[in-house]
């Protein structure tokens, strides 16, 4: 009986990894997207034409144009992340039992936005970024 009840523990700690699952970040097209400061600040660079900026960072949020009707490209990304913990422990003694149980949850916001300035030639002109967490 002890042997069948271990070896039972033992499988489920085994499969509970295989069901969870890390977070990808999936623009609006459903394509997987990783859009961080350094990928901004390591790969995009002032002369860069438009189509190579596309393949890196993918589709932008907002298209819009400056005074001189240049067009400027803003990437606006939000991301939540909430941590659930949940630790219970119970023990007997002959008659007596004891249950505690605790649980914490724990939610943080990052935000990342990305403003790509091109020049007449639809190259990179400027670029800049702000990130926050909190």
């Amino acid at each position: 009986m002890q042997k069948k009840t271990l070896l039972l523990i033992l499988s489920i700690v085994a499969i509970l990894p295989s069901c969870m699952s890390h977070p990808t970040d999936v623009n609006s097209n459903g394509a997987t997207t990783n859009l961080t400061v350094g990928k901004v600040q390591g790969e995009i660079k002032i002369g860069m034409p438009a189509s190579d900026v596309a393949g890196i960072l993918g589709s932008p949020n907002i298209v819009t144009t400056d005074e001189k009707r240049r067009e400027v490209w803003i990437y606006d990304k939000v991301s939540s992340n909430s941590v659930d913990t949940n630790n219970s422990a119970f023990g007997t003694l002959i008659i007596f039992g004891a249950n505690t149980s605790q649980s914490q949850s724990t939610t943080s916001q990052k935000t990342l936005t990305v403003i790509i300035k091109y020049d007449e030639q639809k190259l990179v002109r400027d670029f800049a970024y702000n990130y926050s967490q909190f």
